[in-house]
């Protein structure tokens, strides 16, 4: 480390979606420079004009504020904007005979002539000391003299890059490994414009479980597709900076305030990292697990799912939360579940065939009858303040006669379902009035 601030930067192309790597770049960058005392800067490489969106650029610059990743004073960098400064750099290089201009044919029309500068290469091995890999040696001969501007007016992305650096003080680039082979490039060009070299961490890739690139076909890549999935920042921003980088210790819960103290690139793996969606969702279930009862309703958003129905309730809702909080890992599997009619219980009498009321070790549904009745009387002197005082007055009845004769036409005249949260918790969550009312419905039916 020098003596300068630390000067990082995330600077992203808006020619698509916020790509998931895209995001532990920017994590790692702002670690880094937080961790440092420093700043990171915010850069829209936008100089692609065919492709380039604002739109895009917007969802980034939405995505990274979410997270709680900042840049130095909010300012957003555009490429597209700085073509004077890139001008005037080419001039210079041009007037110092660093670089020239060249007559071409067009590569989209051969027999069009088309004015480029290229960069007069010096020829010569270059060695940069990557803060990962250690040194890495290039031979720039291969490069020939490269194309750094279309005209004097269209500066290419290496130049661009080279010239941004330099001009905000970049004094670490931090970037995935799969710009190593741009390196070579760019240090040619620092040293035709008198740039200081920067640090160089080059990070392993985000990889599919089959070890190939991550994309599409694997799944979701784009932020805003997990934030609709309902991953929680907390967990996407702790998740990620496992993704590569290792604490040291057993320690895998972190706060952004945690990661940035402990974040060092001399940590971070040279090998590439397995994007394991599995693990992914175990750490988004932990941090739902962190939630107020209040913050949970308001994330699953659940009113829009359950109060058309007749029996919807405040009270009802506040006693379903605990159970879908055990049973979800994401609002995507909530919602799935909620449309599935798993929890329709709750606020809609079942409607069910008689015949799923027989336990299978009866002849006949008629058995179940006296059950019913039983556990009617049972409730009707019940402590309903949790499941576990339901349980309380059921439980010695169900041990004498047998569980899955009682708690079998139970859990079907409470829920409906086969399969559901245990008896005891839907009878907590309706209330004494409506079990009763629903063992009495349950035992109609029997009858009738």
């Amino acid at each position: 480390m020098d003596h300068k601030p630390v000067v990082t930067r995330i600077p992203p192309s808006p020619t698509g979606r916020l790509h998931i790597g895209t995001v532990r770049t920017a994590l790692f960058n702002y670690l880094f420079a937080e961790k440092h005392g420093g700043h990171m800067i915010f850069r829209s490489e936008d100089t692609d004009q065919a492709r380039s969106k604002r739109e895009y650029e917007e969802e980034i610059i939405a995505g990274l504020s979410w997270l709680g990743l900042r840049w130095q004073n909010e300012t957003i960098y555009r490429q597209s904007e700085r073509t004077a400064i890139y001008k005037t750099y080419l001039e210079k290089l041009i007037a110092a005979g660093t670089a020239y201009a060249s007559k071409e044919p067009s590569k989209q029309n051969p027999e069009e002539m088309i004015e480029v500068i290229r960069l007069k290469n010096p020829n010569k091995a270059i060695t940069f000391l990557d803060e990962i890999r250690g040194e890495i040696t290039f031979d720039t001969t291969e490069l020939g003299d490269f194309v750094i501007a279309r005209s004097i007016e269209d500066a290419l992305y290496h130049f661009t890059v080279v010239v941004d650096d330099h001009e905000m003080g970049i004094t670490h680039v931090i970037r995935g490994e799969d710009h190593i082979s741009n390196t070579p490039r760019q240090i040619l060009i620092q040293e035709a414009i008198g740039a200081t070299r920067p640090h160089y961490a080059h990070l392993p890739l985000i990889l599919a479980p089959d070890r190939s690139k991550m994309s599409k076909r694997h799944g979701a890549v784009a932020l805003i597709e997990y934030q609709k999935e309902g991953f929680l920042k907390e967990a996407i921003v702790n998740y990620l900076a496992l993704l590569g980088w290792s604490p040291g210790t057993d320690q895998e819960f972190f706060s952004l305030e945690e990661l940035a103290e402990r974040f060092d690139l001399a940590q971070v793996q040279k090998g590439g990292a397995i994007f394991d969606k599995q693990k992914f969702t175990w750490f988004n279930r932990h941090y739902l697990a962190q939630l107020s009862d209040d913050e949970l309703r308001a994330y699953l958003a659940a009113e829009e799912f359950f109060s058309a129905l007749p029996q919807f309730s405040n009270e009802r809702l506040e006693k379903l939360l605990p159970t879908i909080r055990e049973r979800i890992s994401t609002k995507k599997e909530f919602e799935e579940q909620a449309k599935a009619g798993e929890y329709h219980f709750a606020f809609a009498v079942p409607d069910y065939e008689v015949s799923l009321l027989k336990w299978k070790k009866d002849e006949t549904v008629a058995s179940a009858a006296p059950r019913l009745l039983h556990l009617k009387k049972l409730l009707t002197v019940a402590d309903f303040s949790s499941p576990e005082a339901v349980k309380g007055a059921i439980w010695p009845y169900a041990e004498e006669v047998g569980k899955g004769e009682v708690l079998w036409p139970l859990r079907v005249a409470l829920s409906g379902r086969e399969q559901s949260p245990d008896p005891f918790t839907l009878a907590f969550i309706l209330g004494q009035e409506e079990t009763e009312s629903r063992l009495q419905f349950a035992y109609d039916k029997i009858a009738a």
